[in-house]
């Protein structure tokens, strides 16, 4: 798969796009942060 084919996704805490991985390549479902410090961020705010 060529890298401009790949699935891509907004992060909700930092609105950047983020693009699949192949470690996410099993959950990319439920993959909803960009990154770890996204995914902290998140629960901060609730």
């Amino acid at each position: 798969m060529k890298k401009e084919n790949l699935p891509t996704k907004l992060c909700p805490v930092c609105q950047r796009p983020f693009t699949w991985r192949k470690k996410w390549e099993k959950n990319w479902d439920e993959v909803k942060y960009c990154s770890e410090r996204c995914r902290r961020d998140s629960k901060k705010e609730s």
